[in-house]
């Protein structure tokens, strides 16, 4: 299967070729909504928590009289039943949101998602990305050159130059071919790959 192949102005150069089993697959959307979701619980940390009628905050004193008031009876105004009163299931700051997805369900879900872009064409390689300096204007104009407003850029090595570079731009994201979530990957507009990046991402999901 071939693939556009960028130059420095953002233009199809050429194509490259890349591999069936990551890129040519069929699109799963059952399996690629099952991944993406779970990738999301399992980046929550389950730290918020609810008061229930124990904890709130509240009078122990009776509101209003047993008996007379033509009101329901009430003990206190902690009940869950009353404005400002305790939740009746709260939230526990402990509670687990972690789902368990198989390696070999992420590995298809993953090179599914690489095929749709690449037949959306919202998938692009190029040979290599690297900058001299740890100096944001010079990749912020690679780019603008490029016309990538929103990229996510896979790299086979993303060393200090590169990270500090890019770390400030807005819509920019670079990183390592076993840091590629399926979040970033449905996100941005444009997703690049090196060359080295693609073979990585063959021995990782093929």
């Amino acid at each position: 299967m071939n693939i556009e192949l960028l130059n420095d102005q953002g233009q199809a150069a050429s194509t490259y070729d890349v591999p069936e089993t990551v890129f040519g697959r069929d699109y799963n959307e059952d399996l690629v909504h099952q991944v993406v979701v779970a990738f999301q619980a399992n980046a929550r940390q389950g730290t918020r928590a609810q008061k229930d009628r124990r904890t709130v905050r509240h009078s122990t004193k009776k509101p209003f009289a047993q008996k007379g008031t033509g009101r329901a009876r009430a003990g206190m105004t902690s009940s869950p039943l009353w404005r400002g009163g305790g939740r009746a299931f709260p939230n526990s700051p402990d509670e687990n949101f972690t789902q368990k997805i198989n390696k070999k369900m992420y590995r298809a879900g993953m090179a599914s998602i690489f095929s749709q872009l690449a037949r959306e064409g919202r998938l692009a390689i190029v040979d290599s990305l690297k900058v001299d300096s740890p100096k944001t204007a010079p990749l912020a104009a690679k780019f603008k050159a490029m016309n990538l407003q929103s990229v996510l850029v896979i790299a086979d090595e993303v060393d200090e130059n590169l990270y500090l570079a890019s770390r400030n731009l807005v819509n920019v994201m670079v990183v390592e071919p076993r840091y590629a979530d399926p979040v970033s990957l449905v996100h941005f507009k444009k997703v690049i790959v090196t060359k080295a990046a693609v073979e990585k991402l063959k021995e990782m999901f093929a």
